[in-house]
């Protein structure tokens, strides 16, 4: 992956961009093979001859999003450009660069495709470069290069093979440039100011000795995800990559959920990064005001400039990855109602407030909101963690949730002046007696789903690592095994197996799955939690980053990629394997 912080790219291990959505990472893909094969658009550089069968391999450039694919007689560089402060301007400018350097030939084909391939893409040659007609000022400037305009039905393509015992080339597109032309510092100077953008950033993190690099790329990830003019968090860079090959569970993540971001803003307030709690803390303030709403009526969802998202839709012209239609833009999820939000947040501000000792007025308030809003609503069914599409019900995890809210509210209020609530300690056991009333279920004995039935989700394990009961109460033990027995395969863990209301199956669940190593290390199965953990790590493809689900029998990487859920959820694992003095078999190493 690449990223500006405001949009990202998917490269192949064969240097083939494959996925780029501009201006904004929502926006219309221009790109997008991922999700119908090459006449969907795409950006590829390959060796001629010598080098034309060999497997590349490829690498970031340490601590950075710049990343090298290297062939024996090639090597090209990628990387979109966070020189100048970039990351915090308003998206509307990207400047992808690609430099390619070494003694043979390679062929370069630009396939840009409009809005998903759904408008007509016509390339012109002009001086220095080329030009796509009707796209805000598209662009790729390469200077030397001699180009060929291919027709392939409604689009064009352009082509070019370049000999480089002439010298490197850099190709420059440029999207939303108002001054073509215009002089700009040398790519080798905006190539080290992008991997100083993000090696600073990486050298302050406070790495654990578990996986340091594994957790290093993770922190990354979550910081690519980041969207920078505003602090949203995104859940992934993607939409519709399946959740089983040829299925229809195809969801758009391009979006910020105000569970996920807080989740990932947590794991890296954990590293010492207190930065992107800060921002999305601010984001979500902002969504309060523009949208004028109450934090009870908060959407479970916003778009990264924090409005609301427009009505879901397929794209019919493209097929899906691997013939999985349909493809979405929007989520309908936006609509429901998730009362777990409120949890995620507040452990967010008190996280926030136990790092730096003190919290600012602004999210004291709105942590004194959220409690206000549990308070009104926590005894509502919700379609829960899980976005079930189908009637709501009484999520065990959402009631553990609102508990959380109310009980880090009481928690940070020594961190404030005026602080003392004692109306909340209140609220806080009269929930916690309701979801042991009725979330635990004798016949089972386990923690169910939700309050009407006896299925089993992998989210009650929360119960534990929250502390809504002590990590040694006999009953978390219970859940953890039972939940294990029906849910794991080899070493992964689905979210559940009940009826969700739609058709289809789908992978193991990666963050469960490191909610189940976390539960391990909670009851004390070290050895346990160590063989899942080395497992997880190498669920990461060769530059580090791992999808949302994995087929528990193939080990194929499903869902959206890269997915926050699971990057935060490595960075977990391995500051709780530190905590617990366990080093998951490995040496230490710097990152």
């Amino acid at each position: 992956m690449l990223s500006d912080q405001r949009c990202a790219a998917l490269v192949t291990p064969n240097a083939r961009i494959t996925w780029l959505c501009v201006p904004r990472i929502d926006s219309p893909a221009l790109f997008a093979e991922l999700l119908d094969g090459p006449e969907a658009g795409h950006f590829s550089i390959t060796p001629l001859r010598d080098d034309a069968d060999t497997k590349p391999t490829q690498t970031y450039l340490g601590s950075t999003l710049v990343l090298q694919t290297f062939w024996p007689t090639l090597r090209v560089t990628d990387y979109l450009d966070c020189s100048d402060g970039q990351p915090h301007e308003t998206a509307g400018r990207t400047q992808l660069i690609r430099h390619i350097e070494g003694t043979g030939q390679a062929r370069v084909v630009f396939a840009p495709r409009l809005d998903f391939g759904r408008f007509r893409t016509r390339i012109q040659i002009r001086d220095g470069g080329l030009e796509v007609a009707n796209a805000a000022n598209l662009l790729l400037e390469a200077d030397g290069v001699d180009w060929m305009i291919e027709d392939h039905g409604m689009h064009q393509t352009a082509v070019a093979e370049i000999d480089l015992n002439k010298g490197p080339v850099t190709l420059e597109m440029l999207y939303g440039a108002t001054s073509p032309g215009a002089i700009r510092p040398s790519e080798l100077e905006r190539r080290e100011q992008t991997a100083r953008f993000w090696s600073d950033w990486a050298d302050r993190l406070q790495v654990p000795d578990v996986e340091p690099e594994s957790v290093c790329r993770s922190a990354l990830t979550l910081k690519a995800l980041c969207y920078g003019p505003t602090g949203a968090i995104l859940a992934a860079a993607t939409t519709s990559l399946p959740e089983f090959i040829g299925g229809v569970r195809n969801w758009d993540y391009r979006y910020c959920w105000i569970r996920d971001a807080a989740m990932s803003a947590s794991a890296l307030t954990r590293l010492g990064s207190t930065t992107e709690a800060v921002d999305l803390l601010d984001w979500l303030l902002a969504v309060i005001e523009t949208n004028d709403v109450n934090p009870d009526q908060l959407a479970p969802l916003y778009t990264v400039e924090g409005q609301p998202l427009p009505p879901e839709e397929t794209i019919e012209e493209l097929s899906g990855y691997a013939n999985s239609r349909p493809v979405r833009v929007g989520n309908a999820a936006c609509d429901q109602l998730q009362l777990d939000v409120f949890g995620s947040v507040s452990e967010l501000i008190h996280q926030l407030a136990s790092a730096n000792g003190a919290l600012p007025a602004k999210y004291w308030r709105l942590l004194e909101n959220l409690v206000e809003a549990v308070e009104q609503r926590w005894m509502e069914p919700d379609q829960g963690m899980w976005e079930i599409r189908s009637a709501p019900r009484h999520h065990t995890n959402s009631k553990l949730m609102c508990w959380l809210t109310v009980d880090r509210a009481v928690r940070t209020g020594p961190y404030v002046d005026d602080g003392d609530r004692p109306h909340w300690i209140d609220l806080r056991e009269r929930i916690r007696d309701d979801i042991l009333a009725n979330g635990w279920n004798d016949q089972v004995g386990a923690f169910t789903t939700a309050y009407d039935g006896t299925d089993l989700d992998a989210s009650v394990l929360a119960i534990g690592l929250f502390g809504l009961i002590e990590r040694d109460d006999p009953r978390f033990a219970a859940t953890v095994a039972a939940v294990e027995k029906s849910l794991r395969h080899n070493e992964t863990l689905y979210r559940y197996k009940h009826d969700d209301g739609i058709s289809g199956a789908e992978g193991g669940f990666n963050l469960m799955t490191s909610w189940l190593i976390d539960a391990k290390i909670a009851i004390g199965d070290l050895d346990e939690a160590r063989a899942l953990f080395e497992s997880y790590i190498a669920l990461a493809g060769p530059t580090g980053l791992i999808p949302e689900e994995v087929d528990p029998t193939t080990q194929q990487g499903l869902g959206n990629h890269p997915q926050a859920y699971s990057h935060l959820g490595l960075i977990n694992n391995a500051c709780n394997l530190a905590q617990a003095g366990a080093t998951a078999g490995h040496p230490s190493k710097d990152p």
